[in-house]
């Protein structure tokens, strides 16, 4: 199978090829190593894809039609992995017309050349962060309807417009809905990078509530990639489907588990939740188990370990 992975060179784009390549698929990876953060983090994140023949990389951009046009008629994807995307609730606030530009134009461009040459599968990655401050644990059903930010808000209607898109078209298309994923490459802006490079430096941390009260559906990469790759596979009619690992844990213990696992002590600034910010992310995933098997497997201690046994090697 020949899968089309935009954002290729990211965090879960870069596992999600990995694993791809793993077991004989062939990745044409979509990236244009944005300066959202350093670059050369995402070169580094596809040193080991690069090493085979089944890879192969395009450095631009999803929103430049010419040239998805061109990627879609050379290499005639079987499937999409639309994971590009520019990232973060808070961010969005400061520039939420490139938010739109990217989340909802990009997805566009994509989705209509993904009908154009008739591929067979389209997952479009999108975010917890769509549920606003709806009651937990959220369901695919729970209201959607009142994001917190343009980063949330650009990604449902990229939701709407894929849904659109099958339901003219009927090209298999599978939404997932990711709830806070960590792990090794995770971006310098998302925990737990946030906070293992300033304790490493005896600087304080920013810890919203103090972390009382603030919980995170934390689901490690892995179990991630699984059920994008389940989704691919599976190329269901029209779903949107929740991948989270449905065991919410506060944030002063997450903070308490990290210091375990680093042997690094925390100094705390705590600060108000910002409103772009909902108190709580829960995944209901009884929907995932059904139709993808999906069934995540590594816990917060475990994860954090993973994820510390690789930043003492990127050090």
């Amino acid at each position: 199978m020949r899968v089309l992975v935009t954002g290729g060179a990211g965090f879960i784009g870069s596992h999600l090829a990995e694993a791809l390549l793993r077991r004989g698929d062939e990745v044409i990876c979509l990236d244009n190593f944005n300066d959202y953060y350093e670059p050369s983090r995402k070169w580094a994140n596809i040193r080991q894809a690069q090493q085979s023949s089944a890879y192969t990389l395009i450095d631009g951009d999803f929103r430049d039609v010419a040239l998805v046009e061109q990627v879609f008629a050379r290499w005639r994807p079987h499937r999409v992995a639309h994971l590009g995307a520019m990232a973060g609730p808070r961010p969005s606030l400061a520039r939420p017309l490139l938010y739109q530009d990217v989340n909802v134009g990009g997805t566009l461009v994509m989705l209509d050349a993904a009908r154009r040459y008739d591929v067979a599968g389209f997952v479009l990655a999108s975010t917890s962060s769509v549920y606003g401050r709806s009651a937990t644990p959220w369901s695919e059903s729970s209201p959607s309807d009142r994001p917190l930010s343009p980063y949330a808000a650009t990604k449902k209607a990229a939701e709407v417009l894929a849904t659109t898109y099958q339901y003219q078209y009927g090209m298999p298309t599978t939404i997932v809905r990711f709830f806070t994923v960590y792990g090794p490459r995770g971006r310098p802006d998302m925990t737990p990078a946030a906070f293992v490079t300033p304790m490493r430096a005896g600087r304080p941390i920013t810890l919203f509530n103090g972390g009382v009260g603030v919980f995170r559906d934390w689901t490690y990469i892995d179990d991630i990639v699984a059920g994008v790759v389940a989704a691919l596979d599976a190329a269901l009619p029209c779903e949107i489907i929740n991948l989270g690992n449905s065991q919410p844990v506060e944030l002063g213990r997450f903070v308490a588990t990290l210091e375990h696992v680093t042997g690094l002590t925390a100094r705390i600034e705590a600060q108000p939740l910002p409103t772009a910010d909902p108190p709580i992310t829960y995944a209901d995933i009884a929907k995932a188990g059904a139709l993808l098997g999906f069934a995540p497997r590594v816990q917060i201690d475990e994860g954090l370990a993973r994820y510390w046994e690789w930043a003492c090697r990127e050090a």
